[in-house]
């Protein structure tokens, strides 16, 4: 990688995470692509805001040295074709410095060997990364894990240096390392937190279908008997219900990594998110029982606290 000049880096898409990840790179003085065929006025805003320049999938491709692909799941494998394609087109990287495809997307395994199946043959290298953590703002980062084929160890270095312009980049070395465990960890990870706010989730709507009373009921008994699990589904349920659509993808992801009979937990709680989404787009049902039964926990937590 070039090191006279500061890194020129695409951030796709320029979503919550994606646009806060640009600012950190753009602060640093990182030249931060991006591209914005489709998208809202208000994802627009947000990518002049963090200092994005919009550009087609073709300059990305001649003008960038590195892409992070940070987009909901379902569309990281025809993205990374999209790269593929433009690249072939022009040419990068046959007589020119290296391009790096890394895939900071909740995927399996599997799918990250598939995309990175997408660039064999080419002169693009890839690194397979998760991250664990929510937007970058202020003093607080998340963790981008990154791991490669054994063969590209100076390529993890040269993505792990990516620290010094805002990133915080976490390697994994070590013995049987390679592409697919950055998104292992990220599919451990979040099958634990997100699941538990899916169960959380599920149990209040299902509470409530009995009847309110029984949800009322609930909310005390956690309160007497599991306070620290209330006092977690205060937290967790208010910030998923806006990235319930998001979390779908990720949910399937999930679900395949455990494999199995196993892994049908996490298609159901996909269901579950799938559900809260089409709430939001409905007749919010759903979501108003969900954000009533936090406004009550919240009270009864209050009172404890005089």
């Amino acid at each position: 990688m070039s090191t006279s000049t500061l890194p020129r880096i695409a951030v796709v898409a320029a979503g919550a995470m994606g646009s806060a990840v640009a600012n950190r790179l753009h602060k640093a003085g990182c030249t931060v692509f991006t591209n914005l065929d489709g998208r809202s006025d208000a994802t627009r805003r947000r990518a002049r805001d963090a200092g994005m320049i919009d550009v087609s999938v073709a300059d990305i491709v001649l003008k960038a040295e590195w892409i992070l692909s940070i987009l909901p799941p379902r569309d990281a494998y025809s993205f990374a074709e999209m790269v593929r394609k433009e690249a072939s087109k022009s040419g990068r990287g046959v007589n020119s410095e290296p391009l790096v495809f890394a895939d900071c997307n909740a995927v399996s395994p599997e799918t990250a060997k598939r995309i990175a199946g997408v660039f064999a043959g080419t002169h693009i290298k890839f690194v397979d990364a998760g991250i664990i953590g929510g937007p970058p703002k202020d003093s607080y980062d998340p963790t981008f894990y990154a791991s490669v084929d054994a063969r590209d160890g100076s390529i993890l270095d040269a993505f792990t240096a990516l620290s010094k312009y805002g990133l915080k980049v976490s390697p994994l070395k070590g013995e049987g390392v390679g592409v697919g465990d950055a998104s292992a960890l990220k599919m451990s990870y979040a099958g634990i937190t997100k699941g538990i706010t899916g169960l959380f989730t599920t149990m209040v709507l299902s509470a409530h279908a009995s009847s309110p009373a029984t949800a009322d009921a609930l909310l005390k008994e956690l309160d007497i008997s599991q306070s620290a699990l209330l006092n977690r589904l205060v937290k967790n349920v208010p910030p998923m219900l806006p990235k319930a659509y998001r979390w779908v993808g990720e949910m399937e992801e999930i679900g395949d990594f455990v494999g199995g009979d196993e892994g049908d937990v996490y298609r159901g709680l996909a269901r579950v998110y799938e559900r809260v989404e089409s709430s939001i787009a409905g007749d919010r049902n759903d979501v108003n029982v969900l954000t009533k039964f936090v406004e009550n926990a919240q009270e009864v937590l209050r009172q404890e606290k005089h």
